[in-house]
């Protein structure tokens, strides 16, 4: 038997030992994974800082000045039907409360107001002739604030605004078909002002005031002659006042008084434009000592008055 030939093996290359790095190669090696790390840590924690100081940014109050809160100002009460006198007497009593309560002096002055309002040229634009008159009735009664440093003269330039953005809204037409001037329409009002307590008998005292005009009757109204003689309404009018010749006696004097006799607010500037359609002469204060009687017959009036112990 012939013998069988042995496999045929591929050569392999000889297999070499492995030799590592050098020692010098590990150091290299090992500085530049270093630097490496460095460099991620480092970009880190930059990137990390960043973040912070934006939320900070984000968060954080932008600085502010501290502005002062401005001084609370003071109030000053005018009611309707306040008279000039009336008006500054009150400033005196406002001036004396801001000094004992917060121990301020305000520059608001009565002796001044009262200069200020004695003589205008404002009240001949709503008369007939060009005369210049006290501002009486045209100080319009309201409150007003004011500040320490506010003038007597921005406090009445503020009253006769007040004054003039009331006026506007009162129609006058009915007023100037009976030949009544604007002015006569504010003195009719300032008497509704100082007669009537309840707000529904002020049309009812301008009719008769309207009614007594058209008759050529004295008005007889008492409180134009408590204006002139400077009689509280607490106190009863003695007989010589009653026949005081004073042009503001509507006892004695047919026709309206000089001027106003009180500063009216807008109410009774609407009755004195718009009075009621009736046809009485007299008017006498209930027993309730708030609303009045009206009547066209002089024997009713009297009849009323006696009942009741006029």
């Amino acid at each position: 038997m012939a013998e069988q030939p042995d496999e045929l093996i591929e050569p392999r290359p000889p297999i070499g030992r492995h030799r590592g790095p050098t020692r010098s190669q590990l150091l290299v090696r090992r500085v530049v994974a270093l630097v490496f790390v460095a460099a991620v840590l480092g970009g880190l924690g930059w990137g990390a800082l960043a973040a912070v100081d934006r939320l900070r940014g984000d968060t954080a109050a932008p600085p502010t000045t501290v502005t002062p809160l401005p001084p609370k100002p003071f109030r000053i009460v005018f009611p309707e039907g306040f008279t000039r006198a009336q008006m500054a007497a009150r400033i005196t009593s406002v001036d004396g409360i801001a000094h004992r309560e917060r121990g301020v002096r305000p520059r608001l002055n009565a002796k001044q107001y009262l200069a200020l309002t004695a003589r205008s040229a404002l009240p001949s634009r709503y008369a007939r002739d060009h005369r210049r008159r006290s501002l009486e009735g045209f100080l319009f009664p309201a409150t007003y604030d004011f500040v320490r440093g506010t003038t007597t003269k921005q406090l009445v330039a503020k009253q006769l605004q007040a004054f003039k953005r009331n006026w506007s809204r009162v129609d006058l037409r009915h007023a100037r078909s009976k030949n009544l001037t604007p002015f006569d329409v504010l003195i009719i009002a300032s008497m509704v002002e100082k007669e009537a307590l309840a707000p529904d008998d002020r049309p009812k005292i301008a009719a008769v005031i309207y009614n007594r005009l058209h008759a050529r009757m004295p008005l007889g109204i008492d409180a134009t002659i408590r204006y002139a003689l400077d009689v509280p309404g607490t106190e009863p009018l003695r007989e010589s006042q009653l026949h005081n010749p004073t042009p503001y006696n509507t006892r004695v004097h047919a026709g309206l008084p000089p001027g106003p006799i009180a500063n009216p607010g807008l109410a009774s500037m609407q009755a004195a434009a718009h009075p009621t359609r009736a046809n009485w002469l007299y008017f006498v204060r209930k027993p309730d000592k708030v609303h009045h009687f009206f009547t066209a017959s002089y024997k009713e009036f009297q009849n009323y008055a006696n009942s009741h112990g006029y």
